[in-house]
């Protein structure tokens, strides 16, 4: 066992931990980091499948991702628009496909004007909550005690405007059912974006990727750290007090002043913490849990919707795959649509065999794109629910009631112990922009605390 030193121990190389370290670094501090996959990046995963390059997790930067922004081009890195031009399409709860401009999905004037009346409703809402402090807001505790599904059905009756508003923070974000979690943490999901007006235009916020994929960002800094990230190491103890704490992990053994743990919450019962944590966050942790969906990647030999004047943009709350997107890698030749299959629906498609599961996706794809859709040169699901280290996707988000009974204390550190991750933030909350503005937030105490 390789017994080290270091100011600071950070345990995870995800964007969250690296930022923090590069930061902690850059003002004087010694670091290790720890990481558990082979590989740093976290959520963060570029990859080459048969030969084509996918994004498996995190790839998107939208214009108010301020801390991402600055990130990516402090790295050198370029980016490139997502491809957007031509005709979205639309299919209704009768399987009927439109073809559509804008951000209103085309349907019956009384569902669009119920639509238009609930974003607006939303906005107006979302305008109160700070994302960093929702559960001070003073109704929080009674928009927490309602579900998001329940909310809804209390504005409108239009049962297509409800399931379409649901959507964008239930199957698109939070990934998870719209009874399974409150009003209060939809509005969040929202609020951390902006408004939820930004959630709903597709080209807000999913604006740019970054050529070569957005993993790079990850890679860049542990780059820096050089020889201070360890991979493979899973930490299992964490000893704690007063005089420092002690990580042991697979094949080397850390002793610093401070900890920091740059993973999802839902893995902290991976390690055994001695003494254990205070009572608050042992119950804390058992109210977060991570969503789920199916990423889909499917690579043809050439982007043949755009013949046909599409965008490659399509929605469905009907449709298994309820999202689908021209994910097409800079200058390449090819065509790379990705689609989106959230909780339930995920769920029963892993009851599959695989062939079955394929087959069923990509007709849900062809009822947007036509047969051709059917024929993929590449295909590929990421399945992050499989994944040990992270065991869902895209972060974790709190029950019904959670957000208001114990976010304030969600980023409470524990004596020399910290957290920082993308599911805390408030703004960039789930996103890679989260995870930076937490590892510099959390890089910012940690000083603190060094020369207090």
């Amino acid at each position: 066992m390789n017994e080290i030193t270091r100011d600071v121990v950070v345990i995870g190389a995800g964007a969250a931990g690296l930022t923090a370290a590069n930061s902690l670094r850059a003002q004087g501090l010694s670091v290790a980091v720890l990481e558990a996959r082979d590989r740093v990046g976290g959520r963060l995963w570029t990859d080459t499948i048969e030969g084509a390059m996918l994004e498996i997790g995190g790839q998107w930067i939208s214009p108010d991702q301020d801390a991402l922004i600055e990130t990516v081009e402090a790295l050198g890195l370029d980016t490139f628009s997502r491809y957007r031009e031509g005709d979205s399409v639309y299919i209704g709860p009768d399987g009927t496909l439109t073809r559509f401009t804008g951000d209103i999905f085309p349907v019956k004037p009384e569902t669009e004007r119920a639509i238009v009346s609930l974003i607006e409703t939303l906005d107006g809402l979302v305008a109160e909550i700070d994302p960093d402090r929702p559960w001070a807001h003073p109704r929080a505790a009674e928009w927490d005690s309602i579900s998001w599904e329940e909310w809804l059905a209390r504005q409108t009756d239009d049962e297509e405007a409800r399931l379409n508003v649901a959507l964008f923070t239930g199957a698109a974000m939070l990934t998870k059912p719209a009874h399974a979690f409150s009003l209060l943490q939809s509005l969040l999901m929202a609020a951390s974006a902006g408004s939820f007006t930004n959630l709903v235009d597709a080209d807000f916020i999913l604006d740019k990727r970054v050529v070569g994929g957005l993993q790079q960002v990850p890679l860049l800094l542990a780059e820096r750290l050089g020889d201070d990230v360890f991979l493979n190491q899973p930490v299992r103890t964490l000893t704690w007090g007063d005089a420092g704490v002690t990580a042991v992990a697979e094949r080397v053994t850390v002793h610093a002043r401070q900890a920091l743990l740059a993973a999802a919450p839902v893995l902290f019962e991976r390690i055994s913490f001695v003494p254990p944590l205070p009572r608050l966050q042992q119950q804390l942790h058992q109210h977060l849990s991570m969503g789920f969906v199916i990423k889909v990647h499917a690579v043809y030999d050439r982007p043949f919707w755009r013949e046909s004047g599409l965008s490659g943009t399509a929605f469905s709350p009907y449709e298994l795959s309820h999202e689908a997107y021209d994910n097409t890698n800079h200058d390449d030749a090819r065509g790379t649509l990705v689609g989106f299959v959230s909780d339930r629906h995920a769920d029963d498609l892993f009851r599959l065999s695989a062939q079955e599961r394929k087959e069923r996706i990509l007709e849900s794809l062809s009822h947007y794109y036509g047969p051709e859709a059917k024929n993929p040169v590449v295909y590929y699901e990421s399945d992050w629910g499989a994944e040990e280290w992270t065991r869902g996707a895209y972060a974790a988000s709190f029950d019904l009631g959670g957000l208001h009974r114990y976010g304030a204390d969600l980023r409470t550190g524990v004596g020399p112990i910290h957290f920082a991750s993308s599911d805390l933030a408030g703004a960039g909350y789930q996103h890679v922009d989260g995870a930076i503005r937490m590892g510099r937030l959390v890089a910012e105490q940690i000083v603190a605390a060094a020369r207090g």
